[in-house]
């Protein structure tokens, strides 16, 4: 008797949640590399986002939270426009953004800022920073 496992038994709740987020099928991207060619801030992430695709397709949740990259995008939909499978890769950073901020963790604290910098930054790249990296 044979067993065939389906996918829907492979995925996990990670790629479920991220899915529902970014309303994208993370398995329509296939790997080309094109996301990863043309993003202008590639230089600074320490995963490629094509990874971070593929690290979601495995459910390996830890590793893609923990990482630079999902924070230095900057949704500039480079990456949305190269897709030949037209997987919107910014909707999946922000919907990777959300799952981290919902548990309440804070990357930036208002408090921290030194008043010297507050004086001198423009008022929306504070607000941009503090909804990008607070909860």
């Amino acid at each position: 008797m044979r067993t065939e496992i389906s996918i829907q038994n492979l995925k996990s709740k990670f790629l479920d949640k991220v899915e529902e987020l970014s309303e994208e099928n993370i398995y329509t991207c296939y790997q080309c590399g094109k996301c990863s060619a043309g993003c202008p801030s590639i230089s600074e992430m320490d995963i490629s986002p094509c990874e971070i695709i593929r690290l979601v397709q495995l459910g390996q949740e830890k590793e893609v939270l923990d990482s630079k990259t999902i924070w230095i995008c900057a949704s500039c939909f480079t990456c949305v426009t190269r897709c030949p499978k037209g997987v919107d890769l910014a909707k999946v950073m922000e919907a990777l953004r959300q799952i981290t901020l919902r548990k309440n963790v804070d990357y930036v604290s208002p408090l921290s800022i030194p008043k010297e910098v507050l004086s001198q930054v423009p008022q929306i790249a504070l607000v941009s920073c503090l909804r990008k990296f607070s909860a």
